[in-house]
């Protein structure tokens, strides 16, 4: 009898600790903290909502939702949580294995027969947790060019990924493939006859009770209360317009805002159940929150949190965080950076949403789970920002502006540049000549038209129509033959999301 009353004291101590240490968190110094955090980044505005215990226990938001005006954001501002999303597309594949109408190790093929990959062997052995867990043997966001402010359909986005070389060999390595969940989104409509956004609104938002998350900008008037998305040029956050990813929505599709996703957390950390609701079961969880994927950890010294393993699931991202399990994902839209982490043994999590590229997320997730977790970390704000370092701008760009050739002049006479050239991975890119300049233009794609300025010799500078997110300074290099015959073009604009490098266009008239 001695040992079970030994058993029950231990955990009524330890749940006595756990209670005494989250009502030790200073909640007014956070939001403190928070604040300068905010003006320091000279962010737009960040949205911080902390779970614990169930419950929402700090949420606010703080600077202003659109540079120029004055209106603060709350826990119910809506933001684009963009690859946030991956987790819903799982826990929705989850359901559909629990309901026998997916099976975790089916090949992607038998659910989705046009599926292609660039070999086909792979092609035949590609399993649904495979592409999950982005282990297929694409690069990190290799092809997301194709898709990229497109008007092309999944169904002729992924018909074209069958040209995109691999990175490495199938199941051994690492490569983060948006592509890959644009497919679980087409097997998911496969096999229930339904989209990715009705899917996700019918199982995960309405059980939920998470009301104002949508998965289109179409219907952010509707809702009302939602920040502007911003780019940043020379050090100023600049307001930029909405893009719909609706139709890719499986890769990272969601609106929401701190107080949604706080009951997404919650059911999380609850094994899957939602009051007497199971949304997915605790087998299904496990399996999401184990590692697929594994990442290197440098053993031989220490590292700020206690790390010892580092890993990717089935749409979440894992590794231990001062001794406690962390699970979480960080999400990239154009103009708003997001971060969700949960503890799960401490049944604590962290929701940081932001307006902008220059984004302080993950210094305030840290900062968050160290003040909950009783940690003496370090000021990750200060920290971050030394890192950043004086000069925002691209290494890279400021290394090709310093190697410009001025006094140059291209090599053919204007019309001679004008033609259309053709990318395997992506199709049609031609190029015009309108009031004597030349001008780029993706007829898939409107918004990367743009302007060519001459660089240096058959090198072009590309000034974009509209202000761009990931990438601004970039140039195009018209290839020619021995007799200056145009063969290629090459892109080349630095930046570490949209690869316009992958494109290799042909000209072919």
């Amino acid at each position: 009898m001695k040992k079970p009353l030994l058993l029950l004291t231990l955990v009524a101590v330890l749940c006595f600790q756990s209670i005494a240490q989250s009502s030790e968190v200073d909640l007014e110094a956070l939001d403190v903290y928070f604040e300068k955090m905010t003006k320091d980044w000279d962010v737009p505005s960040m949205s911080i909502g902390i779970v614990k215990d169930g419950d929402l226990v700090f949420a606010k938001g703080y600077g202003v939702k659109e540079i120029g005006t004055k209106e603060t954001p709350d826990r119910n501002t809506l933001y684009a949580i963009a690859s946030n999303s991956k987790a819903f597309t799982s826990a929705i594949i989850a359901q559909l294995v629990e309901e026998g109408k997916l099976d975790w190790d089916g090949n992607v093929k038998d659910y989705y027969p046009e599926f292609e990959l660039y070999d086909p062997w792979v092609t035949a052995h590609t399993t649904i947790r495979d592409i999950l867990s982005h282990r297929v043997g694409l690069g990190t966001f290799s092809g997301d060019v194709i898709w990229y402010k497109s008007d092309f359909t999944p169904v002729e986005i992924l018909s074209k990924i069958k040209n995109i070389p691999p990175a490495y060999d199938f199941r051994a390595g690492y490569g983060y493939s948006n592509l890959m969940y644009i497919t679980a989104g087409e097997i998911i409509r496969e096999v229930t006859g339904k989209s990715w956004a009705e899917n996700v609104i019918e199982r995960i938002l309405i059980p939920l009770g998470m009301d104002r998350t949508i998965t289109s900008p179409q219907a952010l008037d509707l809702k009302g209360n939602f920040a502007t998305p911003h780019s940043r040029r020379d050090e100023k956050n600049i307001p930029i317009v909405w893009e719909d990813w609706e139709e890719i929505g499986a890769l990272g599709g969601l609106i929401s805002s701190v107080e949604d996703l706080s009951k997404w957390l919650i059911t999380n950390m609850n094994h899957g159940v939602n009051g007497t609701d199971t949304l997915f079961s605790a087998s299904s969880r496990n399996l999401m929150w184990t590692p697929h994927n594994n990442f290197v950890v440098d053993h031989t010294k220490p590292n700020d949190f206690n790390r010892h393993f580092n890993g990717y699931g089935l749409g979440w991202g894992l590794s231990d965080y001062q001794g406690n399990l962390r699970v979480g994902h960080t999400g990239g839209y154009d103009g708003m950076l997001t971060a969700i982490n949960m503890i799960p043994d401490q049944n604590l999590g962290v929701i940081v949403l932001t307006n902008g590229m220059k984004s302080p997320m993950m210094a305030a997730t840290y900062y968050a789970l160290d003040q909950f977790l009783g940690v003496d970390g370090p000021d990750w704000s200060e920290k971050f920002l030394g890192y950043m370092g004086s000069n925002e701008e691209d290494a890279r760009i400021t290394e090709r502006k310093a190697k410009r050739v001025k006094g140059t002049k291209p090599s053919l006479d204007l019309d001679k540049y004008v033609g259309t050239y053709h990318a395997d991975i992506y199709g049609d890119i031609e190029i015009t000549l309108e009031n004597g300049k030349l001008r780029l233009n993706f007829p898939n794609a409107k918004a990367l038209s743009a302007t060519l300025k001459h660089w240096h010799f058959d090198v072009w500078e590309i000034d974009w129509d509209i202000e761009h997110a990931w990438f601004s300074f970039g140039t195009l290099q018209f290839n020619m033959d021995n007799n200056l015959k145009i063969e290629r073009l090459t892109f080349d604009v630095p930046n570490d999301d949209i690869f316009f490098e992958e494109l290799i266009p042909i000209r072919v008239d």
